[in-house]
């Protein structure tokens, strides 16, 4: 067995705490990771603030992880010791229902996710399935890697979910949507930024990242949207979304957790116009992102802080000082 050093949450709505944790046996099917960095996601804090249901304390928040293959649980393992690899949100699914069997695995009733059902990479150690494990491209550092796999993934589903739009709005310009912007205009899209009211680094942000139009989300984009994407947990953004799509386009909701919507006439919805929810993540997005981040190339834009100030991360991410993606490293590294 083997001591490391874990922030736990022992408790919805209270800070994390650092822990002295103790491996336990590795299961067969399994790896043992040494952390090497985390992302720090707004899933996080819906966690640490008891906002999703049946959260089981003590938790080991975190489910960007990148880090090294120390063992596997079998001798036939996929990864051998000094493989780099990535961990996501989706960390177990049962490979049996018909979800699973039809290629949508994200919506697996039984499915287990990093961080919240299984302890995660606020850590310096964790254990992973690996079937849900993916090797990270050799373009990125370890702390560049970490938001890749839940800004990055959940923002390619949600990309992808939202059609062939050629004029796209990002409600809400944090981790998300500064790596789908990078995709979209790759892709040759055009961009449209909504930034929360006054937040002049974010939409400055934005432009940088090439969107043609950055303002507040209280304000209309200067032309009609083809479909838009709402990064931010806010409910209200829903019928400002629908107002700014055409005819015909597609609203995609992409978090987890959302502050009510608030009701809306059924004119902002009609004329065929699609309201729709992103969740969760499939291993084949998983493998195309990640094969295209470095075709792109995606940069992403990280602010870094000692696994120990888990608790500091969170709060600058719930204050919206993050310009970019909070990632966690090990103590190794800072």
């Amino acid at each position: 067995m083997t001591s490391f050093q874990a922030m736990v949450l022992e408790a919805p709505k209270t800070p994390l705490v650092l822990r002295t944790r103790t491996t336990r046996r590795l299961a067969s099917g399994d790896v043992r990771i040494r952390v090497q960095a985390c992302g720090v996601c707004r899933t996080d804090l819906h966690i640490v603030d008891g906002e999703l249901p049946d959260i089981r304390c003590p938790l080991v928040p975190g489910h960007e992880i990148v880090g090294t293959v120390l063992e596997s649980g079998r001798s036939d393992s996929r990864f051998r010791p000094g493989d780099r690899v990535g961990v996501p949100w989706l960390g177990w699914s049962c490979g049996s229902c018909a979800y699973c069997t039809s290629g949508r695995e994200n919506l697996c009733s039984k499915a287990r996710f990093t961080g919240y059902r299984i302890d995660g990479g606020f850590a310096e150690l964790t254990d992973a399935d690996e079937r849900f494990c993916f090797p990270i491209p050799s373009e990125y550092s370890d702390v560049q890697a970490a938001p890749l796999l839940c800004a990055g993934l959940i923002g390619y589903r949600a990309l992808r979910l939202a059609g062939d739009a050629r004029r796209l709005g990002l409600y809400g310009f944090g981790a998300a949507a500064h790596i789908v912007a990078q995709v979209a205009k790759w892709q040759g899209r055009e961009v449209f930024a909504f930034v929360r009211p006054g937040d002049d680094d974010a939409r400055r942000f934005a432009l940088a990242l090439g969107a043609i139009w950055a303002g507040p989300s209280d304000e209309a984009a200067p032309e009609q949207l083809d479909a838009a994407i709402i990064f931010a947990p806010a409910g209200l953004l829903v019928p400002a979304a629908l107002r700014a799509v055409a005819k015909g386009g597609t609203v995609v909701c992409a978090g987890i957790h959302m502050s009510d919507i608030p009701s809306f006439p059924y004119r902002i919805l009609w004329e065929e116009r699609v309201l729709r929810s992103v969740a969760n993540l499939t291993r084949a997005d998983a493998s195309e992102f990640l094969a295209l981040a470095p075709k792109v190339p995606v940069r992403t834009h990280t602010v870094p802080f000692p696994h120990t100030q888990a608790n500091e991360a969170l709060a600058a991410l719930r204050d919206g000082k993050v310009i970019g993606a909070a990632v966690l490293t090990t103590a190794s590294l800072t």
